[in-house]
């Protein structure tokens, strides 16, 4: 199978293929760094972390653009425009630019937990204010957009009317018709001065009030939300790239006014792909301030909230995203990510004990060989691919990495002898989830440079059990691993007289 995407564009599943063969141009609407990351962030920035890990594994050269939102006005139309920074620059008595340092350095370090990779550009919106003008510029001189009190906006009737005739209606990306978006619009400050209620704004007009401001052909200002997108996505990418992704929730009105924005100045759909996460939610309810409910990245990692029961690792939190496709809604309620937490202990304690098997000490024959077990995981390995070829189902790779799991513990455990494996199948499973698990899917142990000396101070807990048991000191022995037990570490006599562990 050839790698297939649902196009949010066409409302259906597609055979991706890059406009230049061999390399990928990906952009994705990167973070508002007004505030501190939240548990909303955790999806889209995983899930195309994805896309970008798998991409590259087969055989792509991506460039991956993801921008950092850090001028005044971010709210989309729709809402009130506020200069978020401005307003939370004050709070914190801190300067406006200071303050984005300050949550930019922060988003960083919680996409660093979660072990996804640095996109290959970063752009900001305040270092791209030139671009965003001239592209301004050129939509008035085409007569798609107007100048109003120093404010510009973009003529989304006008666009409508000539546009639809190429193929690019307003509205085609979230599937909104006009006229009934006209019936929707609420009534917000300077309405009058838009010829129509549902164009929006590429400039604004900079009150006394407002920090950040730039000089332009309109007076003093500050861009609008869309077109920083347009301008950066079309700097390092051209007129017209491979995919853009983001969250369902930007399809309209930020990516729909991005479209209109780039077809104006390039006269063509800015990206062929248009791939979209689903929204979460947090114990069945929408994650809003209305309900509490806000979860910042730090407080899902401490467990200092109070919808939150305990603190969820990193790891633990890319796996649960894992666990279902990413077109679908994802629920953070407490018992899934405990239960998540469970699987992902037993899934890398199973790669672990795998990854430490020693090929060269095994002997295999084709007399030993269980045929129907060979058959089966050679099976499940081969719908690796096949499932994340289909619109990257990482869901569904897990179900089969956790029917392979029995097996490699049988191994481990000496239920079953490697060799009712072929060495070739063997070998296969140590590849292929050492590939999948960490380089697609980017899991990691939890421990890292710890786990050394945990595994260290087991050792000699083990020892002394062993000791205790050996001078028939039972009470010694017993509250050993009755210890360990409460602590979920499992001791286990083998039959050879070794004591082995493993996490519960």
């Amino acid at each position: 199978m050839s790698l297939k995407v649902y196009n949010t564009l066409t409302r259906q599943k597609e055979e991706f293929k890059s406009i230049t063969p061999g390399l990928v141009g990906m952009y994705v609407c990167g973070p508002t760094v007004s505030g501190e990351s939240h548990l909303g962030h955790a999806r889209p920035y995983i899930t195309f972390d994805i896309v970008y890990r798998y991409l590259q594994y087969l055989g792509y050269k991506v460039r991956y653009v993801r921008n950092i939102t850090d001028a005044g006005h971010f709210e989309e139309e729709g809402r009130e425009a506020e200069d978020k920074i401005s307003k939370k620059a004050v709070l914190e008595k801190l300067e406006p630019m200071e303050l984005v340092q300050k949550y930019t350095n922060l988003f960083h370090w919680a996409m660093k937990q979660f072990n996804t990779i640095e996109p290959s550009i970063e752009p900001t919106a305040t270092g791209h204010i030139v671009e965003q003008i001239v592209m301004i510029e050129k939509i008035i001189k085409d007569g798609y957009a107007y100048e109003a009190n120093g404010s510009v906006y973009f003529n989304v009737e006008k666009y409508n009317t000539d546009f639809s005739k190429k193929g690019l209606p307003y509205g085609m990306l979230s599937g909104r018709v006009l006229d009934d978006q006209l019936d929707t619009t609420r009534d917000l400050d300077n309405q009058e001065e838009k010829r129509n209620k549902q164009d929006f704004a590429l400039w604004k007009k900079a009150p006394p009030e407002h920090i950040m401001r730039w000089a332009s052909p309109w007076g003093e200002g500050f861009p609008g939300w869309h077109i920083e997108c347009s301008a950066m996505s079309s700097k390092y990418l051209g007129d017209q790239f491979d995919i853009h992704g983001g969250g369902m929730d930007l399809q309209f009105p930020h990516h729909e006014c991005e479209i209109a924005q780039s077809a104006v100045c390039n006269d063509k759909m800015a990206a062929r792909y248009w791939i979209h996460n689903n929204m979460i939610t947090i114990n069945g309810k929408k994650m809003g301030k209305s309900y509490n409910n806000v979860i910042k990245l730090t407080e899902l990692f401490s467990g200092n909230h109070p919808a939150l029961e305990q603190a969820y690792s990193p790891m633990t939190v890319r796996f649960f995203i894992l666990q279902t496709h990413y077109r679908s809604t994802l629920d953070f309620g407490n018992e899934a990510l405990q239960a998540a937490e469970k699987g992902l202990r037993r899934l890398w304690e199973a790669h672990e004990a795998l990854q430490k098997m020693n090929l060269a000490e095994c002997q295999f024959d084709k007399e030993s060989t269980d045929k129907e077990l060979d058959a089966k995981v050679l099976t499940l390995l081969s719908q690796f691919e096949e499932f994340m070829d289909d619109d990257l189902n990482t869901a569904k790779v897990l179900a089969n990495m956790f029917e392979i799991v029995p097996v490699i513990n049988s191994i481990k455990d000496k239920h079953i002898l490697p060799s009712a494996l072929q060495r070739e199948t063997f070998n296969q499973i140590q590849l292929k989830m050492k590939l999948f698990v960490e380089d697609i899917f980017g899991l990691k142990s939890e421990l890292q440079g710890d786990y050394t000396k945990l595994e260290g101070v087991l050792q000699v807990l083990i020892e002394l059990r062993k000791q205790a048991k050996s001078k028939k000191d039972y009470v010694t022995s017993d509250t050993i691993r009755k210890q360990l037990m409460e602590l979920g570490i499992a001791l286990k006599d083998e039959k050879d007289g070794n004591i082995s562990y493993s996490f519960v």
